[in-house]
């Protein structure tokens, strides 16, 4: 799974890296929000620094949660309880006060992926194993394409919340440049493989102009 630590502290990102490649994560470091924000595709989870050169971790952790559910965890020098209650109270899913131990952090990190991302996902009569890439549907496993799976993953991660077209086409495709009937196609036979009424899709649903959301019962 990949991990983004935002940390204009170079030395503890780079030692927090290293423990955290050593446990079998792959790692990605941003040291300020803007240069962050151009590296959230695929990530699973976030290590996210309060005080950066181009504003707060607040402020960005609040804009991340208008789009994504990602796992935040707060790691600070600040102790106070109020900005703890702050980074909890927009959507901080922890906060982790430095100096840290780094067991300490990884076993955090590991509860909150496990909780965040379970081996094996039910909506409804629709089975994922996440890691075994594999999807049934009322026990019947159904075949998807290498981009098919990506897609739903996408949709997993993002549940019950919109997702623009642009981030699918990135988070999918990378952004390459393709026919724009795509993402139109696949999305298609994503409810023609996992709806029971494709027609009239229960999970996968347009959002007119803007792009398609993932609903599922919380």
């Amino acid at each position: 799974m990949n991990i983004l630590i935002i940390d204009d502290d170079a030395d503890l990102a780079a030692v927090t890296a290293d423990c955290l490649e050593d446990a079998g994560f792959t790692v990605r470091s941003a040291v300020t929000a803007a240069e962050a924000l151009k590296k959230l595709d695929d990530v699973h989870l976030i290590l996210l620094d309060i005080s950066l050169p181009d504003g707060t971790g607040f402020d960005l952790c609040r804009q991340l949660r208008q789009e994504t559910q990602i796992p935040i965890i707060f790691i600070s020098a600040r102790t106070r309880d109020t900005d703890k209650v702050e980074g909890l109270g927009i959507g901080g899913d922890d906060y982790v006060a430095k100096p840290y131990s780094l067991d300490e952090l990884l076993a955090r990190v590991k509860a909150h992926l496990r909780r965040s991302y379970p081996a094996r996902k039910n909506f409804g009569n629709i089975e994922v194993d996440i890691s075994g890439r594999k999807v049934r549907r009322q026990g019947v496993e159904i075949f998807l394409s290498q981009k098919e799976f990506d897609l739903l993953s996408v949709f997993i991660n993002n549940k019950n919340t919109v997702i623009p077209k642009e981030k699918l086409w990135s988070d999918v495709w990378g952004g390459s440049e393709s026919e724009p009937s795509t993402l139109t196609v696949h999305i298609c036979r994503l409810r023609e493989k996992l709806e029971e009424n494709p027609a009239n899709p229960k999970h996968i649903k347009t959002v007119h102009r803007v792009g398609y959301i993932f609903e599922v019962p919380v």
